[in-house]
């Protein structure tokens, strides 16, 4: 079982756009689903997902390194103790920015839970990246 889920985008537009886009509460809102979040090292952020049919699902953690350009923060699941960590990297190109998203930590889950976490999770960045990609392309207009 793999311990982590790596994802790279190349995005065309510029570095700070990527980063406003991913460290500012109002903009993760928009795309994402609701935050309080401040890329501040030791802010302990909250991410409330819109009720379905499982409930109201509630992510919170502490923000580990917010460095120009790279954002680390622990993902704790509401109803789980297990503690996880997401790192955001981000490189300029010539043609816009690259992002590196790793989600690490996954085998801190007790046996099948690891299993259906990873899936899980593999998924919901698949579809939180589609998200930024179709925000980054609508709102800021750049690519």
């Amino acid at each position: 079982m793999k311990d982590s889920i790596k994802k790279e985008v190349l995005f065309n537009h510029n570095i700070d756009q990527v980063w406003n886009a991913i460290t500012k509460a109002e903009e993760i809102s928009t795309w994402f689903i609701k935050a309080d979040f401040k890329a501040e090292q030791g802010y302990k952020y909250t991410f409330t997902a819109e009720p379905n049919e499982k409930g109201c699902t509630i992510i919170h953690g502490e923000i580990k390194n917010a460095n120009p350009y790279k954002l680390v923060y622990t993902w704790v699941v509401a109803d789980t103790k297990t503690e996880t960590t997401v790192t955001w990297e981000l490189t300029s190109t010539k043609n816009g920015t690259k992002l590196n998203l790793e989600h690490s930590g996954i085998t801190n889950y007790a046996g099948e839970t690891a299993i259906t976490m990873f899936e899980s999770f593999n998924g919901g960045w698949d579809n939180c990246i589609s998200g930024l990609t179709s925000y980054l392309k609508e709102e800021v207009n750049a690519g």
